[in-house]
Formats: structure tokens, sequence, C-alpha cells
């Protein structure tokens, strides 16, 4: 009975291990992943360009909400940029992101510091305070993909 006690507990804790060792089943799974969270970052990001812009009304409100949104979402696509992900799938990567990794890190990073000021700046309820945010945080997006990303 201990030996199976033992077998069982084993295969349990392998079982919930596994899903950290390997997060996507497929390299399509990441590639997948990684371009709904930019695909729903950009949806939000573009509610608040239209504010920010004069297109929408502004209301401070919806967009704290988007801005908040944006910053939650931009920790999400790097864990799908990992080893294999560089061809297959319809991807524009481009393959600097993995012969430069420290730059696309830091650009990255830089990303999630800029969204994190623009959901502070929507929250102030100010639209020329949102505007300097959004200005900042989409100039951090065309950085990253005039570097990284294919046309």
């Amino acid at each position: 009975m201990k030996a199976f006690t033992c077998i069982a507990a084993a295969a349990t804790l392998l079982a919930l291990s596994a899903p950290a060792a390997a997060q996507f089943a497929k390299p399509e799974d990441a590639i997948k992943y990684r371009q709904s969270a930019m695909f729903i970052q950009s949806q939000h990001f573009g509610r608040i360009s239209a504010m920010v812009s004069g297109k929408a009304p502004f209301d401070a409100t919806v967009a704290a909400d988007n801005a908040t949104i944006v910053a939650d979402i931009s920790k999400l696509p790097w864990a799908g940029f990992m080893p294999g992900t560089d061809k297959g799938g319809n991807t524009k990567a481009k393959p600097e992101i993995w012969t430069e990794q420290a730059k696309f890190k830091e650009t990255n990073e830089k990303l999630m510091a800029e969204t994190a000021k623009l959901a502070a700046a929507a929250k102030t309820g100010n639209l020329d305070t949102l505007k300097a945010a959004f200005t900042a945080t989409a100039d951090t997006c065309k950085s990253c993909h005039d570097a990284f990303r294919n046309k």
C-alpha cells in the first residue's frame, strides 16, 4: 500500500508539473497565444487612440478601463516567443527576436513600463496627461515593431 501511495503521489506531481515544463504543446500554439494577446492589446489600445485623436468622445472611465487592460495584457505575449517559434505558423516575427534577445527583452520591459504609465495617466481623468502617456506608449510599440516585426 505504501508503494502504491508513493507511485500515485509521484504521478500526480509529474502531471501537475508538466504544464510548467511545457507551456505550449506545439510552437504553433505559442505563436497563436502571443498573436492573440497582441490582438486584444491592440483592440483596447485602439479605443484609447480614438479618444486621444478626437475620433471618439473622451470618457475617463472607459479610457482608464482600457488602459488597465492594455497594461495587464502587455505582460502576456512574451511567453509565446519561446525557442522554436521563429518559424511555422503565420508569424511576422523577425529572427532578431532570437538573435538579439537582450535587446528584445529590454524592449518588452519598456513596453510593460510604458503601459503601466498609460494606465496611471488614464486614471487621472485628464485628457492631456493621457495623450502624453499614449504617445510614449505608441512610440514604444512602434520601435519594437520596427526592430522585431516584419511588415
